[in-house]
């Protein structure tokens, strides 16, 4: 064996293959966001889609506790405030949407991709709304219908957000703690 071999064999720092991935090697990280986006938007979609069919015209249903479902529809933000800016809200949710797909190509963890996929998948969820769901561009309302009775109504795709938002955090101040524990 040359001397050439055995150092490459017995070198203990790692080669450029083994800390980037290839060119042609599939990238984990943004296919688990892309799956998990995808997943939120028809959970999200077929719910609402239940919500106006099962609904709408009705009363609030209560299901358990003081949770019942009850049909509302959202023109502004959450907890319904700023009603009418939805078109404002709509070119938030895809530039965010936009800079977590563009983002997602540097994540190199699942908490992060699954946090990214949640917050897009939700985005998108209620983005559909405003742009399916009126008459004009942008002009639709989000359904909302899981209604606590102490807190605002809300839908799936909020859920999403809120979940995704609340896993970054904690990654971020796990991570942080780490490395100032390093």
């Amino acid at each position: 064996m040359t001397d050439d071999a055995e150092a490459g064999m017995l070198s203990t720092t790692p080669t450029a293959s083994a800390t980037k991935p290839a060119p042609t090697e599939a990238h984990p990280v943004p296919a688990l966001t892309g799956a998990i986006a995808v997943l939120v938007i028809a959970l999200d979609q077929l719910t609402k889609r239940w919500a106006l069919s099962g609904l709408t015209g009705r009363k609030p249903r209560h299901v358990v506790w003081t949770l019942q479902w009850n049909l509302t529809r959202n023109s502004g933000m959450a907890f319904s405030k700023a009603q009418g800016i939805g078109p404002v809200i709509g070119i938030g949710a895809m530039l965010v949407v936009l800079w977590l797909a563009w983002s997602s190509r540097n994540m190199t963890g699942r908490v992060t991709a699954v946090a990214a996929g949640l917050i897009a998948g939700g985005a998108i969820g209620n983005l559909c709304d405003r742009l399916f769901r009126g008459g004009h561009f942008l002009r639709g309302s989000v359904i909302d219908f899981i209604d606590f009775q102490w807190f605002p109504i809300f839908n799936v795709a909020d859920m999403a957000i809120d979940i995704g938002g609340v896993l970054f955090v904690l990654w971020t101040a796990f991570a942080y703690s780490k490395a100032r524990a390093a």
